[in-house]
């Protein structure tokens, strides 16, 4: 199993993130991020390459 990181988040994002986790019926906003984040990162795992990864974030609008 993996440990735990705290993450610094703006105020304003924190109050969504718990709201739409309530909307959503998560347990909690940690449950909420952690599925966005698995689910966001799934969709990156089956890249061949490097460089593959990076079209795809940029795709996404992670990266410029």
């Amino acid at each position: 199993m993996f440990g735990s990181t705290k993450v610094k988040l703006d105020s304003d994002l924190v109050k969504k993130v718990k709201r739409y986790a309530d909307i959503a019926g998560y347990s909690s906003a940690e449950e909420f991020i952690t599925h966005a984040l698995e689910k966001e990162l799934a969709k990156l795992e089956d890249a061949d390459s490097e460089e593959e990864i990076k079209k795809r974030l940029q795709g996404l609008g992670y990266i410029s």
